[in-house]
């Protein structure tokens, strides 16, 4: 069928048609995470607030902390956003953004697999941004005060490193499956 001609819906047996339309029961979370987002949203303005009005009384290394909580905040909300929205796009239905100026480039070849990846990378960023903040904050090792333990440091850096190691293996993975999809395209391809 070229790309000109109109599709044909094919009428699915009653089965088949209610797994196919099951799909809309997604929504409902993908509308729970806009309201989680909303949360989000809040809480940056408080901590920015907190910022904002306590930044004279702050030390550097509290206004770091609290710096690097804000950026947190924002990877969570960016975490949502390709959730929401690649969610939506690769197992409900088609979002229709194709000329939209505002559209984000990797929507456009999203599916299941680029979005497994682009998930585990942001939470790394994610990891990352919480492993930067007990680093900071284990110069107060031993202190009394300290939240931060030795325990607590080494278990959050092998859960960042089981978290880098996960990625590599579900990027090395879907490289693997693209090749072998290139490989048998090529193939047969070639045979005609």
């Amino acid at each position: 069928m070229s790309e000109n001609q109109p599709r044909v819906a094919t009428r699915l047996a009653p089965l088949p048609t209610l797994i196919f339309w099951s799909r809309w029961l997604q929504v409902p979370l993908y509308l729970g995470l806009i309201v989680a987002q909303g949360v989000y949203v809040f809480l940056f303005l408080k901590e920015l607030w907190h910022l904002i009005h306590d930044a004279v009384n702050l030390g550097e290394q509290q206004i770091m902390l609290i710096v690097l909580g804000l950026i947190d905040v924002v990877m969570i909300s960016n975490l949502l956003v390709m959730v929401i929205v690649g969610g939506y796009e690769t197992f409900v239905s088609r979002l229709g953004l194709e000329r939209h100026p505002d559209q984000p480039e990797w929507l456009s070849h999203v599916n299941a697999s680029v979005l497994k990846v682009k998930l585990a990378m942001a939470i790394i960023g994610i990891s990352s941004i919480h492993l930067l903040k007990t680093f900071i904050e284990a110069g107060t090792l031993g202190a009394g005060d300290s939240k931060v333990t030795i325990a607590g440091v080494m278990w959050q850096t092998i859960i960042h490193a089981i978290f880098i190691l996960s990625a590599i293996g579900i990027a090395y993975t879907d490289k693997l499956m693209h090749d072998s999809v290139a490989s048998s395209k090529r193939r047969v391809d070639g045979s005609h």
